[in-house]
């Protein structure tokens, strides 16, 4: 992303209505695991440090950021040193040591989406899950996922693809931010038509309408961890590895 955008995230993600209701519903998602109580947890992609603390309640927490300035922003708002690394091929972890793998809006900056996917399946224990969310409908493209350097938006069937190919058995797979799906459609495709400077979305509305926006997206909480949403600006997905996998040796795990 560029060096604006991280700015832009860290003075944002505490009260913007899309980090706050995405977080909100992870944390529901992710409670719905069942992960033990000592669960090790890596989040890839972990920006500015906005989603720790909500990690943390789950477990130990890991952190990979690939931006310099990202990872400066993160230290002086967590207290925490994130460890420098991209996908696929420099995440410097120990291979089966992870519970749960969080990629919150990550695969879609990556060129090789599949091989990132594979790479990380490689890190999980036996058992272990990924939980990941990636904006939906290539259709919807316009200078917003410019601005973010957005490889791709993703259809269901493209991401179901890319997840099973893999070698991943997918235990959830639906849109979210489905109630706030016409307005943001709407204004991705006002900014394909205008080409804006700035793509709407980057502030944080006024204060009312943020509070309507955040309570509106965060109610898919108590929807999204036992149900499949038709249609949304977002996908998230729950995954593992095949039960083939799981129960194999070690040794024929990392050699997979």
């Amino acid at each position: 992303m560029e060096l604006d955008a991280y700015r832009n995230m860290a003075a944002t993600e505490d009260r913007h209505w899309w980090f706050c209701g995405r977080r909100a519903i992870a944390e529901a998602v992710i409670r719905s695991l069942d992960l033990p109580q000592d669960a090790k947890i890596l989040e890839i992609g972990a920006g500015t440090g906005g989603n720790i603390s909500m990690l943390e309640q789950f477990g130990a927490v890991s952190a990979v950021e690939m931006s310099d300035l990202a990872r400066q922003i993160a230290r002086e708002k967590t207290g925490r040193d994130f460890l420098p690394g991209h996908l696929p091929d420099n995440i410097p972890v120990a291979p089966a040591s992870f519970d749960l793998i969080c990629l919150f809006d990550v695969l879609e900056h990556v060129a090789e989406d599949e091989a990132s996917l594979e790479a990380i399946r490689h890190m999980l224990k036996p058992g272990g899950r990924v939980v990941l969310t990636v904006p939906a409908h290539q259709w919807l493209w316009s200078t917003h996922d410019v601005g973010l350097h957005h490889m791709r938006r993703y259809s269901r069937s493209l991401l179901r693809g890319r997840i099973e190919a893999a070698g991943y058995r997918i235990d959830q797979l639906t849109y979210t931010n489905a109630a706030l799906f016409p307005i943001a459609a709407l204004a991705r495709l006002a900014d394909r038509m205008r080409k804006p400077a700035r793509p709407s979305g980057h502030a944080t509305p006024p204060g009312p309408i943020n509070a309507v926006m955040r309570a509106m997206f965060s109610a898919e909480r108590r929807i999204v961890p036992n149900a499949t949403l038709p249609f949304g600006v977002s996908l998230l997905a729950v995954f593992g590895k095949q039960p083939a996998e799981n129960t194999a040796p070690v040794s024929s795990r990392l050699a997979a």
